[in-house]
């Protein structure tokens, strides 16, 4: 009997003991077949304090490694613009470096994975070879929430193909004034287009399940990233069109025009939603507690993370960073879940913590942000699949993507002029001539038809930034081979007189610009712009291709011009251009926001009652493709 009793209680304690081992291992946070809530609380009940902080910052990819990842629990890494591993890295290149850092976050004590983000706002425009897509204005052009949605796919696996997972796209800022610097990244003025346009959101993420609860994330397989709807809210109303600045504007006006889009995209299951450096009625928005908190996340039952905007926290005074601990206070407190630093990590780790260890903060705001971000990267699959996929690698710069980015340019071209009445139009231009000449700084200027967030934050003019077809290249390979193609930049106007030209195309536009490099009270062309048209079509026939952010003052220089064509800012593939130009297909852009007179007018939207436009919103001509003709 004692023999036995010995023998029960050695196997009730081995059989403890694998258990205890077992249950030591057996994390539910780490159970894919568990619900995402189930999981989120298993996890967030293990964490401490400096472990929920580290996940509420985003720091650069400059100043992060493994061991900071490592040490500091660090929850985001990012990419500003021009962040790159260095010039033209290729995507193994970006990919190595993404598990690099996240291998430092999975060696941390709970194996958190980081999460990393990117502005892929025309396609993945910071990469060396990839396809870039017509800025937002160009797509609001094509009226096609449908192409949009594609491009959506596309940019999502070309951004897979670096490693990455997460895009602060789509702006859905609602231009009301063309003199912001920003106003290339919203699709129109009108909300209602916004709006349609958030689209793209259903091929960054993937489409939302019908049964899926309103605001509640969604991405929908290994080849979506997170998307991020952005900025909110007003970004695009602000007084003059100075960026950062303030809107003034009713809680009606703000609600109609400027939030549709933001209802549309949590319906549509957007992962997170970036703040604006603007105020509203004088109320910095990272700051603004009522709208972030009380209205999104509340109201319109956000269930994503907010993060904030580049330093903005450090923004939220004047001068910059003058009171650290008051910007972190007011913005938290605010509803911001996520801090793009995103440098000075140590310092708003030893802030936040200090606010929060004193009561200034309560533990269950911070509960709150982190409950939204690990359910981001648990719906993002993250916790499965924490190192990236190489078997997208192939996917940057993919053929069928530059198709569709041609197909995007030839849909956005905006038809303003063609002759001087409809028996004698000017478009579409013959194949086949004698002699004809291109000018113009944007006619072999890759960088200059992408135009700003490309390779660089600002953007670059040049050929050398990656890889595309100039509209030059495009024309050249459009006309019949017996075709004479004389290229001049800046032509003199003797030289275009005396030369028997049969027709001149003239690119030219604005140079490249982002933010506030691109605010611009005049919105001329450039005065080169301007002598080149001049001197080409006094001469002979001409078509003027403008290459621009919004429109320009153009009308005085009209009756010199036979045809004129708004092309924004059309990316890579410039033979889309030449695909209008020559009759292969038709002309169908309209107009996303209203062409002024003159720069006083501004701002002047559709719907005003002193509505005075030269061409109005919703305005552009139509031409058949030759084919269709013939």
């Amino acid at each position: 009997m004692g023999k036995t009793s010995v023998l029960l209680v050695g196997f009730l304690f081995s059989f403890l003991v694998v258990t205890v081992q077992a249950g030591d291992k057996y994390k539910k946070y780490n159970d894919p077949s568990l619900p995402i809530n189930k999981r989120i609380r298993d996890l967030m009940r293990r964490m401490s304090l400096d472990e929920k902080i580290g996940q509420m910052v985003q720091i650069d990819r400059k100043v992060a490694t493994p061991e900071v990842m490592r040490d500091y629990k660090i929850g985001s890494i990012l990419s500003g613009g021009g962040s790159v591993p260095h010039l033209q890295a290729t995507p193994q290149e970006w990919l190595n470096m993404v598990n690099g850092f996240q291998n430092g976050s999975l060696s941390t004590r709970l194996g958190i994975p980081m999460i990393y983000g990117i502005d892929a706002v025309h396609g993945h425009n910071n990469v060396y070879k990839a396809t870039i897509f017509p800025h937002n204005i160009g797509l609001g052009a094509t009226r096609d929430p449908e192409l949009v949605k594609r491009i959506g796919s596309a940019t999502a696996r070309e951004v897979r193909a670096t490693g990455i997972n997460y895009v602060f796209a789509p702006c859905i800022a609602v231009c009301r004034d063309p003199r912001w610097g920003r106003c290339f990244e919203s699709y129109s003025e009108d909300p209602d287009i916004v709006k349609e346009m958030t689209e793209i959101i259903n091929g960054l993420q993937g489409e939302i399940p019908k049964d899926s609860r309103k605001g509640v994330p969604y991405v929908g397989g290994k080849d979506k990233v997170v998307a991020c709807a952005k900025h909110f809210v007003g970004d695009g109303g602000t007084t003059r069109g100075i960026n950062e600045n303030n809107t003034v504007i009713d809680k009606h006006g703000l609600l109609s025009i400027h939030m549709p889009g933001y209802n549309a995209a949590i319906i549509k299951g957007v992962g997170t939603v970036m703040v604006s450096y603007s105020s509203w009625n004088g109320v910095k928005m990272h700051a603004n507690h009522d709208l972030v908190t009380n209205f999104l996340k509340g109201a319109l039952r956000f269930r994503g993370f907010v993060i904030s905007d580049w330093q903005a926290i450090d923004r939220m005074t004047y001068p910059v960073h003058a009171n650290y601990t008051y910007s972190v206070l007011t913005g938290v407190q605010a509803g911001l879940d996520m801090i793009m630093v995103p440098y000075n990590y140590t310092e708003f780790i030893d802030t936040l913590t200090g606010l929060v260890k004193n009561k200034f903060i309560p533990m269950n705001r911070i509960d709150d942000a982190v409950r939204r971000i690990l359910r981001v990267k648990f719906q993002l699959g993250l916790f499965e699949n924490p190192l990236s996929d190489e078997s997208f690698i192939d996917q940057l710069g993919h053929q069928a993507h530059r198709d569709l980015a041609r197909e995007a340019v030839r849909k956005s071209l905006v038809l303003l002029k063609n002759g001087e009445n409809a028996d004698e139009p000017m478009l579409p231009l013959p194949k086949k001539s004698s002699k004809i000449l291109v000018a113009g700084s944007h006619a072999d200027d890759l960088g200059n038809q992408c135009g700003g967030w490309t390779i660089n934050w600002q953007g670059g003019s040049g050929n050398n930034l990656t890889s595309g077809t100039t509209i030059l290249k495009g024309i050249a390979e459009a006309v019949d081979p017996s075709t004479e193609i004389v290229y001049e930049e800046n032509p003199e106007f003797d030289y275009v007189k005396s030369n028997n030209f049969s027709y001149g195309i003239v690119v030219v536009g604005e140079p490249p610009y982002a933010e506030t490099n691109g605010d611009n009270l005049n919105l001329t062309i450039p005065l080169q712009g301007q002598y080149t048209l001049y001197n080409v079509c006094a001469n002979i026939k001409c078509v003027v291709v403008l290459i621009s952010g919004r429109p320009l003052v153009i009308m005085p220089h009209l009756e010199q011009v036979d045809a004129l064509v708004a092309a924004w800012l059309p990316g890579t593939e410039g033979k889309g251009v030449a695909d209008v130009l020559f009759g292969d297909y038709g002309f169908s852009g309209k107009l996303p926001r209203t062409w002024f007179k003159t720069a006083e007018q501004l701002p002047m939207n559709v719907g005003d009652l002193n509505y005075d436009p030269l061409y109005p919103f919703g305005y552009g001509l139509t031409t058949q493709p030759l084919n269709a003709t013939s």
